[in-house]
């Protein structure tokens, strides 16, 4: 989903639709290192440096006399939520470090381990991403030229942006002056410490942001309270699908004995749709996904809403779970383009895998009287990577008939922005939710 903020920390950076549907944290086990030189600074050139490399003379302090020391070489692990390679050449940088070398450098593959402030760090990312902001590319001759062309330039964005580095210490601590305490942050997101690991100081700002949104969480009115996404799950801060979740008529299958009716909610992501559904009456929810982040999510926010005997979070294995159910609720990515990441898997569906796999296992999983309500925006009808012809022959192939449809328009900001390069897109887009049964 398109969101005006990413409180799910994930830095992809596409900018585009997903859905809650979204990978666990990769195993680091076997990730490479990442190796670096320092020069050994003196007490008196490095009492404001803090660490090794940065911050320069104390000022007024005096030389230090005799041989200078060799430079040290350290090494640490390297993580990239991403799935960045581990950048080949590195170079320490500091406060020192000129915004323009620095954006040479990255551009030209060379990362930048920060050993400076930690605020001068934020700084020089704020410029290095200034500096990516002026290269806009050109709209395309087609919709789906310039989405094209606006996905390369975010990639490229991210890969530039990815080359500031820091060191996570062996306890997720971050040794830079100022730093914040990122150690409950990054254990979240990460696990528990196991080792000193390098990551982009992009990658960190997520996490630190994803944190915040985790402890205050995002209020879902349709919830009766508040959904606490984690890190690597979408927040569902754009409102206007939950709603329709909301305020779509029950299914006959369901009419008359909510309690006794059984729902399938498929991708649950933070687990919101399933609470929905338990909200409305409905006995028992069976909430899947693939991603140990979204089933951990799931699980945190049925147990805080006090619905866990009415919702059970499992993972899918082949998306359905056994058995058959009054109502299936699916919300998959919406996108259906190749990712580059496994961050990006949320966001685009290569080929519409998921929403045919949807469509062609829901009739044998429905009850008699029984539906399934998918949720699907149609920015990729404006953008000329679906048909609308397409998923009608989706809905015919799988033996299904829509029942009806609703619609709700996005309330989010990227809607209104026409500095957007997809702002044509997104100011047509409209997100629906399909109800529908068995052909015959």
């Amino acid at each position: 989903m398109s969101e005006p903020a990413n409180p799910s920390g994930r830095t992809g950076d596409t900018g585009d639709t997903g859905n809650p549907h979204t990978q666990g944290a990769p195993d680091i086990a076997d990730a490479p290192d990442v190796t670096w030189t320092e020069e050994v600074r003196s007490p008196a050139r490095s009492r404001r440096g803090g660490a090794p490399g940065g911050g320069g003379a104390a000022s007024g302090a005096a030389p230090t006399s005799g041989p200078v020391p060799a430079p040290l070489t350290y090494t640490a692990h390297w993580h990239s939520e991403s799935g960045l390679p581990a950048p080949r050449r590195v170079i320490v940088a500091d406060d020192r470090t000129k915004a323009a070398v620095a954006y040479r450098l990255a551009c030209e593959g060379t990362a930048l381990l920060w050993r400076g402030d930690y605020q001068g760090a934020r700084q020089l990312l704020r410029a290095l991403g200034s500096r990516l902001d002026r290269l806009a590319p050109k709209p395309g001759a087609t919709p789906a030229e310039t989405f094209h062309r606006h996905r390369q330039a975010r990639g490229h964005r991210a890969r530039v942006l990815g080359m500031l580095l820091v060191v996570l210490e062996d306890d997720h601590s971050l040794a830079l002056r100022r730093a914040p305490d990122v150690r409950a942050a990054c254990t979240e997101a990460y696990g528990p410490p196991r080792r000193r690991t390098v990551v982009s100081l992009r990658e960190l700002l997520g996490v630190i942001g994803a944190h915040e949104w985790r402890r205050k969480g995002v209020p879902v009115p349709a919830v009766g309270g508040s959904i606490h996404p984690h890190y690597g799950v979408f927040s569902p801060v754009r409102g206007e699908y939950v709603d329709l979740v909301a305020a779509a008529p029950l299914p006959a299958a369901v009419h008359g004995a909510p309690a006794d009716a059984t729902a399938f909610d498929l991708g649950t992501g933070t687990g919101v749709l399933a609470a929905v559904l338990a909200r409305r009456g409905l006995g028992r929810t069976v909430a899947t996904d693939s991603s140990p982040r979204a089933l951990a999510c799931a699980r945190d926010n049925v147990e805080r809403l006090g619905i866990g005997d009415r919702v059970q979070v499992m993972d899918s294995g082949d998306l359905y779970p056994e058995g058959r159910a009054a109502l299936v609720v699916c919300n998959p990515p919406w996108l259906p383009a190749r990712p580059t990441s496994a961050v990006e898997q949320g966001v685009y569906d290569p080929d519409s895998a998921m929403l045919r796999a949807f469509l062609d296992g829901l009739a044998g999983h429905l009850q008699p009287g029984g539906e399934g309500w998918l949720i699907l925006s149609d920015l990729a009808e404006h953008l000329g990577l679906r048909t609308r012809d397409a998923l009608d022959e989706a809905f015919a192939a799988a033996g299904l008939r829509v029942v009806d449809r609703l619609d709700a328009k996005p309330r989010h900001p990227r809607a209104s922005d026409a500095s957007d390069p997809l702002h044509t897109a997104r100011a047509a887009e409209v997100t629906s939710l399909w109800r529908l049964a068995p052909a015959t």
